[in-house]
């Protein structure tokens, strides 16, 4: 794939004007711990507890002012951050989620004002229903990793990094459907070119990894992992295209690692941060000793985790009632 990505550093800048000061010039934590001097941008402390504020603020913000609903297919943070800022435009919202969906997170799609439907058994055949749904009622769709406005809503994370740390060496952003990363890497590969851009998907979910190995889109039969945020089947052309431009690597990361991240953060930081939110900083675990005297950066991405999930994999907050 040649196609040129379509993001923009000028829009990432203009994004900074446009999404609500809520989601934004969020919290640096850092630490030594790791003989490696670490930054993290906490996307946790906001309205919806994830950074999805940032791409569906400048995505609705440059939309048509009209109040035509809004079809989704979402693990519930994106449909989360199209909820919070429909409701503010008084356009109605229609999220398709998986029937094993998080139910902290379906009900938090309802409170912010979206109308959910279940279907499907992943988080993919969710999608394949809503596209189905706004084709039969001729309503817009809206794909995660499909809109570049999504992406550079993303992108200002990267642009408060490179204000906030100087001279980072690499940074390393969870992997979904794509847009945080591409979003993520186009700021830096423009202002930081020295900055290596390591995209990290869940090994379970592979797709997005294979895909930009081989140039070419590959779905994977299924996406098992506990990281629903990024648990992906299916790539979406236009991401995989866009990271060709904007990261330097994609790794894997299994769900231990993820777990062994989620701890680390909630003992470092006395963050509570979900599977895929800690992928990025679950990358930099595993690669520690490689990344020694390095200054590395990544974001804690979501904190959406029912109690049981608390319970199940990050005990010691259980029982100090969570952060």
């Amino acid at each position: 794939m040649t196609k040129q990505s379509p993001l923009s550093t000028v829009k990432i800048d203009d994004a900074r004007k446009t999404i609500d000061p809520i989601f934004l010039n969020t919290n640096l934590l850092r630490s030594e711990r790791l003989a490696l001097s670490l930054v993290a941008k906490d996307e946790t402390d906001n309205p919806i507890r994830s950074f999805k504020g940032r791409g569906t603020g400048y995505f609705l913000a440059r939309l048509a002012s009209d109040a035509t609903p809004l079809v989704t297919a979402s693990a519930g943070n994106f449909g989360q951050g199209l909820a919070y800022y429909g409701a503010r435009q008084g356009r109605s919202l229609i999220v398709f989620a998986s029937l094993n969906a998080n139910p902290l997170k379906i009900e938090a799609m309802r409170r912010f004002g979206a109308e959910v439907f279940l279907a499907g058994e992943d988080f993919d055949a969710a999608k394949e229903a809503a596209k189905i749904y706004a084709i039969e009622r001729n309503l817009q769709f809206v794909e995660d990793g499909a809109s570049a406005a999504i992406a550079e809503g993303a992108g200002t994370i990267a642009a408060e990094l490179t204000e906030e740390v100087e001279d980072i060496d690499a940074i390393f952003v969870p992997l979904g459907n794509g847009a945080l990363a591409a979003g993520i890497g186009c700021w830096f590969k423009s202002k930081s070119p020295r900055t290596r851009v390591v995209a990290v998907a869940a090994k379970g979910a592979p797709c997005m990894a294979l895909s930009h190995n081989a140039g070419a889109v590959i779905s994977t039969p299924e996406a098992r992992t506990i990281a629903d945020g990024i648990a992906v089947r299916i790539p979406v052309p236009s991401a995989v295209e866009w990271l060709q431009d904007t990261i330097d690597d994609i790794v894997l990361v299994d769900d231990d690692q993820l777990l062994d991240a989620m701890r680390f953060a909630h003992e470092t930081w006395n963050r509570l941060v979900e599977p895929a939110g800690a992928a990025g900083l679950a990358a930099i675990l595993a690669q520690a000793s490689a990344l020694k005297g390095r200054r590395v950066a990544t974001m804690l991405c979501g904190a959406n985790l029912t109690e049981n999930q608390i319970k199940e994999w990050l005990p010691s907050a259980a029982k100090v009632g969570g952060s």
